[in-house]
């Protein structure tokens, strides 16, 4: 089996989050930097070139293909925030028809600019989100 080609590195995460040259999404970054942590009760930790995780599980698929992920995390894109993780609660669809501007796709939560959503909301996705993986997911 390939190896998974996101995995962590030792980028400092609050370093790589400060260089953002724009403005708005280096302070979006920055937010989203201490709320996941707050909720996960982990560091950042950098996966790969451009997202932010925090924590970690071990997954195995039906295939046999296995590895290690971060169960919330988030990339701060060109053209809109990549959040992961926070989807994976099935009763998240309540939360999110309250969110605000918002795209879902297939893992990922797409947000423009955090002012286009409800913060307290965002907080409850990503508290659920964490704890979902965390026990309902990828623990025996």
């Amino acid at each position: 089996m390939p190896e998974a080609k996101t995995r962590p590195t030792d980028v400092n995460a609050r370093d790589f989050i400060e260089a953002i040259n724009h403005p708005v999404r280096r302070a979006d970054g920055l937010l989203l930097l201490d709320m996941m942590q707050e909720a996960s009760g982990h560091p950042p930790v950098m996966w790969g070139p451009s997202i932010v995780g925090f924590g970690t599980y071990h997954y195995r698929y039906p295939t046999g293909r296995e590895g290690d992920a971060a169960p919330i995390g988030f990339s701060p894109r060109k053209s809109s925030l990549s959040l992961y993780g926070l989807t994976a609660d099935p009763a998240s669809g309540d939360l999110l028809a309250r969110l605000g501007k918002h795209r879902v796709g297939a893992a990922c939560l797409y947000v423009n600019t955090l002012a286009d959503v409800d913060l307290g909301i965002l907080r409850q996705l990503t508290e659920a989100g964490y704890r979902h993986v965390m026990s309902e997911i990828h623990q025996p």
